[in-house]
This record gives structure tokens, C-alpha cells and sequence, in this order.
């Protein structure tokens, strides 16, 4: 999500928080934090960015499992060298979606 955030030119900088409760499938709640970096970058306030983040991904747990297509067996890959910052194709979760704005 905030890859996604930074690549489309919304802010330079950005903190997203999800917080999420057992039996509920949707995020309690979403937090934006671009540090004043969204005002400077594009004009978009964190209340703004919030809801194209909301707009834009299905942050429930399945729609998650499904957008980043998690069923495959990759995470063999992740156990040496971490999950983030690695150029391979099977990592789904690296590749910034484009925003709908």
C-alpha cells in the first residue's frame, strides 16, 4: 500500500497502519502518515490519502491472499533474505498497484 502511495507521486514518504479485531473481516481502522510529505507532493491530506487507500484495496484478509496471490508456495524464498526489497517476480507484494485517484 505504501509503495503503491509513493510510486504514484502522492507523497514521498508514507506510514500506513491497519489495526484489525478477530472475526472482522475489515480493517478496524486505516492510517495514512506522510509526514507533510502528501501536502508538499500532490496537495492530498492523510484524511484524502486514507480514502483512496480505501478506494483502491480490498484490505480484508482474503482480498489480500488474493491480490497478492499468496496460495503459492514462495515463502520457502523469503526464509533467507527477508521478505521487502528483493526485485523477484514472486513477490507479489513489491510491485506498486496502480491508483485509481
Amino acid at each position: 500500500v505504501a509503495k503503491s502511495l509513493v510510486a504514484a507521486g502522492l507523497c514521498h514518504r508514507v506510514l500506513v497502519q491497519l489495526s484489525y479485531a478477530i472475526g472482522v473481516s475489515y480493517p478496524l481502522s486505516v492510517f495514512v502518515d506522510t509526514y507533510g510529505t502528501g501536502l508538499s507532493r500532490s496537495g492530498k491530506t492523510d484524511a484524502q490519502l486514507t480514502e483512496i487507500v480505501k478506494n483502491n484495496f480490498d484490505l480484508r484478509p482474503g482480498g489480500i491472499i488474493r491480490d497478492l496471490d499468496l496460495r503459492r508456495p514462495v515463502l520457502k524464498k523469503t526464509a533467507a533474505y527477508g521478505h521487502f526489497g528483493r526485485a523477484d517476480p514472486d513477490f507479489t507484494w513489491e510491485t506498486p498497484k496502480n491508483l485509481t485517484l
